[in-house]
């Protein structure tokens, strides 16, 4: 049994995660949260004591870590004892930590693709440009790797398993609807670090159809979309990471991500990516200074942590499910709903940050638990979805499923 969590990054989602695997500290043992600027650690250990998160008397503590420094990451999970790694920092640092955990033995956990800082929007499938090149690598050391265990990529992946495994003998299409239908008063911002979200949406669109990658641009392809409790919701296809893995392992089915965005949202967007300031590329001011456009933006915007206190509305993710069952066309569709209010109010966080950050924690507590502790590097519709939604359930985020015109619980 796995046990003690080294948690990497101290944004929103990292508070989540902290705070929820101080809720389950029985199972997840000591606990070890790591950034470069400790004081943010500090700061999330205090929120998690607030609001006595702690299930039971243990260790919680912080340290400054360069995420990026692999010998300084495998020498903080020798030195923590820390036998799982909650990786919710920056993109930019999942080969590092990755390369860390192997080094040591440590299972692996991330919440998004790996990205390189100078590339937007590689070439498909993105998993198999990083992460799958270190899968064997994670067999022979028998290290346990689970990749994209946010919400999505994550719960989704898992929804898309189940209703696949439950309802149908054949596959036929999964498209991934995300709409946060809340609202957080501000003129403009994102929910997630500003840098990672704009470059999903300034680069080519991909997507899986007809068993082969085609592309379109970001906006270019909308639909209304008729969903429990937020209604109808406006979302356009977007390029994302849990579409190369499903695409991977269900590659007879088409496969698609589908995102919520208010013209508001979209008008703004478009200014900004038109005049230059969502480059990553640098540029040269007047007066001689060297500046990346998208930083500076980053910088004039909210920091999402920032929004939670007046967030309100719900968000619904869910997985639109087609196929063939016993000769019939039928569809299925699983899901979840949040609240942001019930977020901050329990852990402090927005709910789209409280949506990606509790199921690395129910990951985690697999692991610990033995059930996914699977020795190797998987995606999660490799894995039973039941234990997940399981342990979803208990701890905040609840499966629920629409079949035949009845809306149930996942197991109901």
């Amino acid at each position: 049994m796995k046990r003690n969590v080294l948690i990497i990054g101290a944004g929103g989602v990292a508070q989540v995660v902290a705070h929820k695997c101080a809720q389950n500290n029985d199972v997840l043992g000591d606990l070890h949260i790591a950034s470069r600027t400790v004081s943010k650690c500090e700061a999330i250990i205090a929120s998690v004591h607030e609001k006595s998160a702690m299930k039971q008397d243990g260790v919680f503590k912080s340290h400054a870590l360069d995420a990026k420094d692999t010998p300084a990451v495998a020498a903080l999970i020798r030195e923590s004892g820390a036998q799982i790694v909650i990786n919710v920092g920056t993109a930019f640092v999942n080969m590092s930590v990755l390369e860390a955990c192997i080094e040591t033995g440590a299972a692996y956990i991330d919440t998004a693709i790996h990205e390189e800082p100078d590339k937007i929007c590689e070439t498909p499938p993105w998993y198999g440009n990083y992460e799958w090149k270190r899968r064997d690598r994670c067999a022979e050391k028998g290290v346990t790797a689970i990749l994209g265990a946010g919400f999505d990529p994550g719960v989704v992946n898992a929804f898309a398993r189940f209703a696949i495994d439950e309802f149908l003998d054949e596959v036929k299409s999964i498209d991934i609807v995300d709409i946060n239908a809340g609202s957080h008063g501000k003129y403009f911002a994102t929910n997630f670090d500003p840098e990672i979200n704009f470059r999903e949406f300034t680069g080519v669109v991909y997507y899986w159809e007809d068993q082969q990658w085609k592309e379109t641009t970001m906006f270019a392809s909308g639909r209304d979309w008729d969903l429990p409790v937020v209604g109808t919701q406006r979302a356009y296809q977007s390029g994302h990471d849990e579409v190369h893995s499903l695409a991977t392992n269900y590659p007879h089915a088409d496969v698609r991500f589908w995102m919520g965005f208010g013209e508001h949202y979209i008008n703004v967007f478009t200014v900004l990516k038109n005049i230059g300031l969502l480059s990553e590329q640098p540029v040269t001011t007047a007066e001689g200074q060297e500046v990346i456009p998208l930083k500076v933006v980053k910088a004039c915007l909210p920091n999402p942590s920032s929004l939670a206190p007046n967030y309100t509305g719900k968000t619904c993710i869910g997985d639109l499910v087609k196929g063939v069952k016993d000769g019939e066309e039928v569809e299925v569709f699983v899901y979840n709903v949040a609240d942001h209010k019930d977020a901050y109010n329990e852990v402090g966080s927005q709910g789209i940050s409280y949506t990606a950050g509790v199921p690395p924690v129910a990951a985690a507590m697999l692991i610990a638990q033995g059930d996914w502790d699977t020795g190797t590097m998987v995606n999660v519709e490799e894995l039973d979805p039941k234990p997940f939604f399981t342990i979803l359930d208990e701890i905040g985020l609840p499966t629920r499923v629409e079949f035949k015109g009845e809306d149930r619980p996942w197991n109901g």
